[in-house]
């Protein structure tokens, strides 16, 4: 799997021709990303910085977008959307966390979390997370240090944070200072298998968005 940013919480996640998309941004977004062709697209929120699913269309892709909670099956794969909150732009919002397989990989993608502690019923998903994203931006989502505790809660194997803005924002510094991890260097991507995942424990992967 081959995962890159492309700012805020917009992620392409490709695996071979299947490709994910998460929380691109719409046409009345002041947020702007590049549009790539993607098979699923996953919303996390009803804002217009989130709901550009219809438009990650290219060659032959046409996206299946989600965009809330519930359980799908699309193309053989099982994604589950579980209902948290958000404050993103001054508002309560329903937050969907997306847990899925890919790649032999489970996957859990917090999008722009607000809430501290997981909704009802959402650890039992994540008993074995192998890749978390998390944000870590502060304001309408977690702060760096808040964002860890949840990490450290659930226990992946690896752990990407979401909502900054380069490899240089304070945001990121804060984070890495809380798990007192060394070495950890932003990235432009990270390709990563199922065998890659041995022996890993909440390890910090920072990929910064693309052009910054």
């Amino acid at each position: 799997m081959v995962i890159t940013n492309n700012g805020k919480d917009c992620f392409k996640l490709q695996y071979g021709e299947a490709v994910i998309a998460t929380n691109p941004p719409g046409d009345d977004s002041d947020m702007k990303t590049l549009r790539f062709g993607a098979d699923i697209v996953l919303e996390s929120i009803r804002h217009k910085d989130y709901n550009g699913g219809e438009n990650m269309t290219a060659g032959d892709k046409e996206p299946v977008v989600l965009h809330g909670p519930g359980e799908y099956e699309i193309g053989g794969m099982s994604i589950n959307g579980i209902a948290g909150t958000s404050e993103y732009d001054g508002k309560t919002r329903i937050n969907t966390i997306y847990v899925f397989r890919f790649q032999d990989m489970d996957v859990c993608f917090l999008g722009p979390i607000s809430s501290k502690e997981l909704p009802a019923g959402a650890q039992e998903l994540m008993e074995e997370v192998d890749i978390l994203f998390v944000p870590i931006g502060g304001e309408s989502t977690l702060s760096p240090a808040d964002a860890y505790k949840l990490a450290m809660q659930i226990e992946p194997k690896i752990v990407i944070p979401t909502h900054f803005d380069s490899g240089d924002d304070e945001v990121i510094k804060k984070f890495i200072a809380e798990s007192d991890a060394e070495d950890v260097k932003p990235s432009d991507k990270l390709t990563i298998s199922p065998r890659d995942l041995s022996g890993r424990e909440v390890d910090i992967e920072i990929i910064v968005p693309e052009g910054s």
